[in-house]
């Protein structure tokens, strides 16, 4: 299923090995938050560190505004990642330029190091050919372990790979793997479940999945376009006015497989605390706005989850940082996970409401890349991955 080499292809043995890591994880205060995407390196970086390879790792963390800040350091990653691996790991504080130079020299076999933010430096996002010849030039090999980057062609994910022979780590292989295999040769009934605020950044999935999937369930604040295209009054909902006339298109297109909310949670403001009660899905009162799915939507998409073969996620079904517009989420996370279909879970949001649900170990493969698997999900080939040597 996976054509690309990866490090398994590779002689490895007391090279110097550049491996673009997905270490975009939340800092506060120099402590790292949720570890998830740290730990899903650690397969790639444990088996080159046994094969006698000397390792860098490169990653971007945050939007800094062109230019170093603090703010954004991936030095409290190292730190961490020092704990993980019960080793030291040297950090360089720039990641092209003299300083990455040095640190990548003096570096051994079976060592690693850690290089500065990648978007320090503004070439990167431009994928900018200097840039990518000087981050090549402190290795012999390059290794793309970033799913979650590998929809941006940039200087550390695609542009270096010009320079270097480029395979894929283990991250990637699995990420591709099972996304690939759940959009290209899914186990039938293949159901997708699609929330989150808007449809605009989903046209193209829902267009490739109407194409794929037996069932697509709606959820989130992308319903509520939906129903204004029904011709229902939302009130003061999230809607999106522009896309009204695609929304309309694609449920004429999605007659049978495009499933609706039968019933909302509705609230007086947009607020934890605000007055909430349940109502079948029609017009919403006025000075209302709907934040959840209700509890007769989530027994019928448990319904049609029950019998799939195969279940993509991707996106909340409502307010989900508000607990009390976090149950049609939770609920929909247990059906995914009582379904007992293969199940791959994507997007920041349905990935935190099945850890903090208690069920990740019951997901057949939690993805650590959000814009990079919806851009799977569409059909789009990802230019961090078309980069790499084919087998």
């Amino acid at each position: 299923m996976f054509s690309k080499k990866t490090v398994r292809d590779m002689d490895v043995k007391g090279k110097k090995v550049f491996v673009r890591v997905d270490f975009n994880v939340p800092v506060k205060d120099g402590v790292v938050g949720d570890d998830t995407r740290v730990q899903a390196a650690l397969p790639t970086i444990r088996y080159l560190l046994e094969n006698g390879a000397a390792v860098i790792l490169a990653s971007h963390l945050g939007r800094p505004k062109g230019g170093p800040d603090p703010k954004f350091s991936l030095k409290p990653v190292a730190d961490h990642l020092s704990k993980l691996l019960a080793m030291p790991v040297a950090f360089a504080e720039d990641c092209i330029g003299p300083v990455a130079e040095k640190a990548a020299k003096a570096l051994k076999p079976g060592q690693v190091l850690v290089l500065e933010n990648t978007r320090f430096h503004p070439e990167e996002e431009k994928n900018g050919v200097e840039m990518s010849e000087a981050l090549a030039g402190l290795a012999d090999v390059f290794v793309n372990d970033a799913f979650g980057s590998a929809h941006r062609a940039h200087a550390s994910t695609a542009g270096i790979a010009a320079f270097l022979p480029s395979v894929a780590g283990f991250l990637m292989e699995k990420e591709i793997q099972y996304l690939g295999q759940a959009i290209d040769d899914p186990k039938r009934p293949f159901v997708a479940i699609l929330g989150g605020a808007k449809i605009s950044d989903k046209i193209g999935v829902i267009r490739n999945l109407l194409q794929k999937a037996d069932a697509i369930l709606v959820g989130g604040g992308m319903a509520n376009t939906f129903f204004k295209a029904e011709g229902y009054p939302v009130a003061d909902s999230l809607v999106e006015d522009e896309v009204l006339d695609t929304a309309r298109e694609l449920l004429a297109d999605g007659k049978t497989k495009l499933r609706l909310p039968v019933d909302m949670v509705i609230a007086d403001k947009f607020d934890a605390e605000a007055a909430a009660r349940t109502m079948p899905a029609g017009p919403v009162p006025v000075g209302w706005r709907i934040l959840d799915i209700g509890p007769d939507t989530v027994k019928a998409y448990a319904k049609t989850l029950k019998g799939a073969g195969t279940v993509v996620w991707n996106g909340p079904m409502g307010v989900f940082e508000f607990p009390r517009f976090a149950v049609g989420t939770f609920g929909v996370a247990k059906a995914v996970a009582d379904s007992g279909a293969v199940s791959v879970v994507g997007g920041g949001d349905s990935v935190a409401a099945i850890n903090e649900s208690g069920l990740a170990d019951k997901i057949t493969h939690i993805s650590t890349g959000g814009g990079a698997s919806l851009e799977m999900l569409e059909g789009l080939t990802l230019p961090g991955v078309a980069a790499l040597l084919d087998k």
